[in-house]
């Protein structure tokens, strides 16, 4: 993200760098070059800006880089009027931030026109792979880079546990007042046992003993926070009945993991939920490197009220692809087949089954079978 983060600071006065806690942001950030660095959560860079905020800002030197920045809204009118004073100027501020739609409301307000928006994911597996991680290794410990690479079972349990509580502890009283959180703790957990299920709020909500609003006041929050995903479904005119809710899925599988206490590869591959796991997991890898590589795309998945269904599809627009993925180490053409359907009726353009095993091959027209290793550490190759 590096090339694109420098591509972003070059071309707009304001650059806006989101992602979960604890993902890599202020390493980033901090890896960028010279300017000053104030983190918003510690007293004294807080205080810095609370006498004359307008002059402090004109007087450090670029990028200023603000972490947390949807902790001080006041920020965002006294940046706006320093970049219309000199519209010229690129790369002023960087701006850190892990609580999404306070800070897009913000900027909504404030910034809009002026600022390039990036979103940081944790590690992904290509990047892993350059550290010596497996593909299996990192679909078990997740991406966020403390337990990514720590191999003792114990601390990896240690950190996520510290990172649940200071989740629903801290975090959650500061953007969310009202909301309880050992509720939520309760629901992110049932959340982990629903990964890859369609939304049904009522029923999460009758499990819990909340209405469904509570249910979709949760969803939002973990969402805003950049740790749950609802993947929309795709609406084709096709003549059938189509499902009309999301999907749900925890973003990080070393997160959902340790919500379902597993701690290791062998419980893991006897866990009930296994291919939800895994297909959350290719999910998450695959949007990551297209949000870099094609930043205008929409996910979505498809499913007929019959039971046909594509895990995941990418519409670029021009070209929708769809994806099957299995947790198996090798397929037939029964994984294939609605793929062809979707090829056949117009659905998608081309398709890829995308599995555990090593070996990659053309199945039918415009339908590929890719081993999982090959496509999250190469990506998509262009269409022939």
């Amino acid at each position: 993200m590096t090339s694109r983060l420098r591509d972003l600071l070059a071309r707009f006065p304001v650059v806006l760098l989101l992602g979960p806690r604890q993902c890599g942001k202020t390493t980033l950030a901090r890896s960028i070059g010279p300017g000053r660095y104030l983190d918003m959560e510690l007293p004294s860079d807080r205080q810095l800006l609370s006498g004359d905020m307008e002059y402090t800002l004109r007087t450090l030197s670029a990028p200023v880089v603000i972490d947390e920045a949807q902790t001080v809204p006041e920020l965002f009118p006294v940046l706006r009027a320093l970049v219309d004073q000199a519209r010229g100027q690129k790369g002023r501020f960087l701006l850190l931030g892990s609580v999404s739609p306070a800070l897009i409301e913000a900027i909504a307000e404030s910034l809009a026109g002026r600022i390039g928006i990036l979103e940081l994911t944790p590690f992904l597996f290509a990047e892993a792979l350059g550290a010596g991680v497996s593909l299996r290794d990192h679909w078990l410990r997740g991406g966020f880079p403390e337990p990514g690479i720590e191999a003792d079972q114990t601390s990896r349990h240690d950190w996520f546990e510290g990172y649940v509580r200071t989740f629903v502890e801290r975090d959650v009283r500061i953007a969310a007042p009202r909301l309880m959180p050992a509720q939520l703790r309760r629901f992110a957990t049932m959340l982990a046992h629903y990964q890859g299920s369609m939304l049904n709020a009522s029923e999460l909500g009758r499990s819990l003993g909340v209405s469904y609003q509570t249910v979709n006041a949760h969803l939002d929050l973990l969402e805003g926070f950049f740790l749950a995903r609802r993947l929309p479904p795709f609406h084709a005119n096709l003549g059938k009945r189509l499902v009309k809710a999301p999907r749900v899925y925890l973003r990080d599988s070393g997160l959902l993991h340790h919500l379902l206490g597993i701690g290791d590869a062998d419980r893991l591959s006897v866990a009930p939920g296994r291919g939800a796991s895994w297909e959350g997991y290719v999910i998450e890898q695959i949007l990551a490197r297209e949000a870099i590589d094609s930043p205008a795309t929409q996910p979505h998945f498809f499913r007929t009220q019959a039971g046909a269904e594509i895990d995941l599809i990418l519409d670029r627009g021009h070209e929708r692809i769809g994806f099957e993925i299995k947790a198996a180490a090798s397929v037939g053409a029964a994984d294939w087949r609605h793929l062809q359907a979707g090829v056949q009726n117009g659905l998608i353009q081309r398709g890829f089954v995308v599995h555990l095993g090593d070996v990659s091959f053309p199945a039918r027209e415009n339908i590929d079978v890719l081993s999982a290793g090959e496509l999250l550490s190469q990506g998509l190759a262009p269409r022939q």
